[in-house]
């Protein structure tokens, strides 16, 4: 690897029963990580004290139910105590990071400490994480659920293996009914903070979940001149690789996200797959069959079950998605009137088409179902639209590239398909999306200059802002450009 070469990683895994639990799988990804060099790994939004899809806490308008209250209860005990405050909804800066704040423990409380009462806060969730950072050399960025006087915050630590904690986000704007269990947090907290690997700072910010949906959020990044962005969330659908590409291209910077894949109970633990190549990889172990709580059932999943929770169960084939968008529909047993398969040409030269000779989907005219062809191994892809009226079946198409081998052909759906990837500044897509994956590592070697590269045309911040025309300011955020 070149000194002027950062590896960049991030994975999907989902959280575990405990908290302790998903700290100590939070170390094991760390150390993995470590192994395969990654400089800065990524992990997803809500990853340590869970992400509660799928519950509504007993809440309807007008009522609360003693059963909702007591998974309220279980969820607050699960969230981490970092020893910081409520503050403004920015909790206390610079003093918290600097361990400048008193110590919050009940004097007495536990004598057997070697730590003065004095200087101790939180309930230790910071200093575990900034251990593992320190043992193993990689800068952890990992979302989290954070608890302070009575109420929760989703959270973002940036931990630094040479300097501990350097830096803090939260959420400023829950979305839908998040914001019934999580407070707003201030947008001091988008503050971009730095580092340096080998001789190259990074400038790094991040923007949870749907807060990247927000404009002004993310120019408020742009704006510190970030090299590196950051995206955790719970958002598992297809569109959402297209917003990061567009991030990408926009900020003209890096793009990581994150998004945990969480299985339906009918697949405990999904068995990785290997697609490693020359300037990225996807980097598995095997499952850990020891491990009695490594179910990755979602948390809360078996109290109280919310109506509004997704279906495990579906009479809609499987299927999955390609690069281009096309929906591949895995095969079912054959039945009367199922359409077979001709053979498909590839040219002997490289070419980025291929001429296909595929039987269409024959149905109806006044059937809604989209057009749809199947290929030589029997999978069906569905076209993004209508099969235009002049074009035949003999004709070249753009290559669809093959399906990803699903390890289980259950119509179960995943609670989360994750979908963990990385972008270069000019949205090309480096590595992932990582569907259905919980246990790989994804990671790419990047070069940082390619962001200065960028900015020759675009730079959202600087030459194309006309800030002689357009003002823009954040309260209590300081938007000084950070130096590269």
């Amino acid at each position: 690897m070149s000194p002027a070469t950062i590896r960049l990683g991030t994975a999907s895994p989902s959280t575990q029963a405990s908290t302790p639990e998903t700290i100590a799988q939070l170390e094991q990804i760390a150390r993995r990580a470590a192994s395969k060099k990654i400089d800065i790994l990524l992990l997803p939004e809500a990853y340590i004290g869970g992400y509660p899809r799928g519950t509504h806490f007993g809440c309807v308008i007008g009522s609360r139910t003693a059963e909702g209250r007591e998974e309220y209860l279980r969820y607050f005990q699960n969230a981490v105590d970092l020893g910081d405050t409520v503050g403004d909804g920015a909790g206390a800066g610079e003093a918290w990071i600097k361990r400048a704040l008193p110590g919050d423990a009940v004097p007495g409380s536990n004598e057997n400490s070697k730590e003065p009462a004095a200087n101790k806060r939180g309930d230790g969730t910071r200093e575990q994480l900034e251990r593992i950072a320190r043992e193993t050399g990689v800068f952890i960025v990992t979302g989290l659920i954070e608890k302070t006087g009575g109420s929760m915050y989703c959270s973002v630590v940036y931990v630094c293996p040479k300097q501990g904690i350097i830096g803090k986000r939260r959420k400023v704007m829950p979305t839908g009914t998040e914001r019934l269990v999580w407070a707003q947090g201030s947008p001091a907290t988008l503050r971009a903070v730095s580092t340096t690997i080998r001789g190259v700072r990074i400038n790094l910010g991040a923007a949870i979940c749907w807060e990247n949906y927000m404009p002004l959020v993310r120019q408020s990044l742009y704006s510190q001149n970030i090299n590196l962005y950051l995206a955790p969330t719970a958002d598992g659908r297809d569109t959402w690789l297209s917003l990061m590409r567009t991030v990408a291209i926009e900020g003209r910077c890096f793009v990581i996200s994150s998004n945990m894949a969480v299985p339906p109970p009918s697949i405990p633990q999904q068995i990785p797959n290997n697609h490693p190549d020359s300037s990225s990889a996807i980097l598995t172990e095997e499952p850990d069959h020891e491990n009695p709580h490594d179910d990755h059932t979602p948390i809360f999943s078996d109290h109280h079950p919310s109506p509004f929770a997704p279906k495990h169960h579906s009479n809609r084939r499987a299927s999955c998605l390609t690069e281009e968008g096309f929906e591949i529909a895995l095969p079912r047993s054959k039945s009367p009137g199922t359409p077979t398969t001709t053979t498909t040409t590839r040219r002997a030269t490289p070419s980025p088409t291929r001429t296909t000779t595929s039987t269409v989907n024959t149905l109806s005219p006044s059937s809604k179902r989209r057009t749809s062809v199947f290929d030589k191994d029997g999978n069906e892809i569905v076209l993004c639209c209508k099969k235009p009226s002049h074009v035949t079946n003999s004709q070249t198409q753009p290559m669809v590239p093959p399906a990803p081998k699903l390890t289980n052909s259950s119509s179960a759906e995943w609670v989360s398909r994750g979908g963990s990837s990385i972008i270069s500044p000019f949205g090309e897509v480096l590595s992932g999306p990582q569907w259905e994956d919980n246990t790989g590592l994804i990671c790419t070697d990047v070069d940082f200059e390619d962001c200065i590269r960028g900015r020759l045309d675009l730079d959202t911040a600087g030459s194309y802002s006309r800030n002689d025309s357009f003002e823009f300011g954040v309260r209590g955020l300081d938007l000084s450009p950070l130096p590269y």
